[in-house]
Order: C-alpha cells, then sequence, then structure tokens
C-alpha cells in the first residue's frame, strides 16, 4: 500500500477551494462547483470532499468539529525563517485565521499556524534550510 491523497471533508466547497488556490497557491484539477476537487501542492495531491455528498454516500451520518480543529495539521515548509514570515503575512492579508504568530522555536524551528475558513489548522515552518526528504 502507499499514500494515495489526502483529503478534508468540507462544508463550502467554493469557499475552501477559493482559500487553498488564492491563499496557499494549491492548484486546482477540477471545476469547483462538484462534490469533490483534487489540488495539488508540491506533487501532492490533496481532495476537497463535501461532507454531505460523503454522508449520502456512505448513507451514515457523522458528527464534524466545529471552530478551531485540533486532531490535526497541514504542514508546509519553507526553506527560509524570513519566508515563514512572509507567508504568514500573505496568508493573513488574503483571510486566514492567525492562530499563532511566527515564533522560533527551542528546536531551532521557526513556525507559525494559521486556519482555513473552516477551523483546520495549518503549519507554516522552516528549519531555515532547503527541504531534505
Amino acid at each position: 500500500m502507499r499514500l494515495d491523497v489526502f483529503g478534508l471533508f468540507v462544508n463550502d466547497m467554493g469557499t475552501m477551494i477559493r482559500f487553498y488556490r488564492d491563499v496557499l497557491g494549491f492548484e486546482i484539477k477540477e471545476d469547483e462547483n462538484t462534490s469533490n476537487v483534487y489540488l495539488i501542492k508540491d506533487n501532492t495531491l490533496f481532495l476537497l470532499y463535501g461532507r454531505k455528498d460523503f454522508e449520502n454516500m456512505t448513507n451514515r451520518k457523522y458528527e464534524y468539529l466545529k471552530g478551531i480543529n485540533g486532531h490535526f495539521e497541514i504542514a508546509l515548509y519553507v526553506d527560509t525563517f524570513e519566508e515563514v514570515d512572509i507567508e504568514y503575512d500573505k496568508a493573513i492579508a488574503k483571510g486566514a485565521t492567525s492562530i499563532l504568530k511566527p515564533t522560533t522555536e527551542p528546536w531551532g524551528q521557526r513556525t507559525c499556524y494559521i486556519a482555513d475558513p473552516e477551523g483546520n489548522l495549518i503549519e507554516i515552518g522552516s528549519f531555515n534550510k532547503p527541504f531534505e526528504r
């Protein structure tokens, strides 16, 4: 088995597509008027799936968190500490919710947190060097 895609269940598809495309720079693969949309960031597939559509498909009702979702995070890496601050400021200027302003942590990472329109946590961080796998 290998990881194929990771996704979020969303209430407002249009708002979420515009956030990930226009605020964070994800590339959209489909029209935004569908029940599931693939976005790409750095060759990684990211799926937005309508919550109601998923419930209809599985014939089940689910309970979803409201407010800030602290169950997981999406982490985005930049090469320099300066880029953490720049990307944070750009995201906030475009409507992201600030959770934690850029901070240099004791373990050597500069990090910050924002939230998307439905409260999912997004980290922007760097160890002040290019990303290595």
